[in-house]
């Protein structure tokens, strides 16, 4: 029987089968049972079962995520799967996921421009009586945009230099260089994502208040969780680094983490200009 991890002689990768597609929908079927338990309790002891059931759904997700990567680490650094044909695959593939997500944010865009450019709508009787036809919203108090949400931008600016100081740095071969860049950015990604928390701990606004909290919380929510995982991402990179992977013709997975990052940074910037500094336009600035 001819071995199947063998290096074949063309330019193509053919996966060899893998438990991990199974064991990862059968983890989210589970999550999402559990959750349903949980938040509706279906079943005797619903919400403590649900409970339950959907950690241990999520932590078979996150198995599944650790494993199945760590087969792609191994295919691309030791087994020499990952040729060039085969990375012009990976590259087409990282940018329809990175331009989906930009759609993804384009909808939660279009939500907050539909309800901030037309507040007195008139065939939107009811929204322009909750909002008092104005935006922001009468009665709602706003995050002055040159405080926090600035810190937040200079931060995440900084950590787009820092990521490109790391890649270039690695393409000339100065490891020291990639190890200290990805540090820098980790340390500058956490810091965000604390600085944002704070923000929304003291929010003088909440969800359910008006359209304007769930806009906002939505879209900057959902950026946040991206920053999270951008962060983790980059994580896995300087890790990756201390062990010796990549070299400045390999490295298609610190790339894709950088090409990752600098899409979180631009969709940051516009979040920035068109909700915290146009959208809180003549609104009352929160004082505390």
């Amino acid at each position: 029987m001819a071995d199947g991890h063998a290096k074949p002689n063309h330019d193509y990768h053919l996966v060899d089968p893998s438990p991990w597609p199974l064991v990862g929908s059968l983890s989210a079927f589970i999550t999402a049972v559990g959750a349903i338990m949980w938040m509706k309790g279906l079943a005797p002891f619903g919400v403590k079962l649900g409970g339950y059931v959907c950690i241990a759904g999520f932590l078979g997700i996150l198995y599944v995520m650790i494993q199945w990567w760590a087969d792609v680490m191994r295919e691309a650094e030791y087994e020499g799967f990952h040729t060039r044909v085969v990375q012009i695959s990976h590259r087409y593939g990282m940018i329809m996921f990175i331009a989906s997500e930009v759609m993804f944010f384009v909808a939660w865009f279009w939500a907050f421009f539909d309800a901030s450019l037309f507040p007195n709508e008139a065939v939107q009787a009811a929204r322009t009586e909750f909002l008092g036809g104005v935006w922001p919203p009468k009665g709602i108090s706003v995050f002055d945009p040159w405080h926090l949400p600035l810190l937040n931008t200079l931060i995440l600016l900084t950590s787009g230099t820092t990521v490109t100081w790391a890649h270039h740095a690695l393409l000339h071969g100065d490891r020291d260089g990639l190890k200290k860049g990805l540090i820098l950015t980790v340390i500058l990604g956490a810091i965000f994502t604390c600085v944002q928390a704070y923000e929304y701990a003291h929010a003088p606004f909440g969800f359910r208040d008006s359209i304007y909290g769930a806009t906002f919380f939505m879209a900057t929510g959902f950026h946040g969780f991206h920053v999270l995982v951008g962060t983790i991402f980059l994580l896995v990179c300087l890790f990756r680094a201390y062990a010796g992977h990549f070299t400045p013709t390999h490295h298609l997975g610190f790339e894709f983490a950088a090409w990752y990052w600098h899409f979180v940074d631009v969709v940051w910037l516009f979040l920035f200009c068109c909700i915290y500094v146009w959208g809180n336009y003549g609104g009352h600035i929160a004082t505390h």
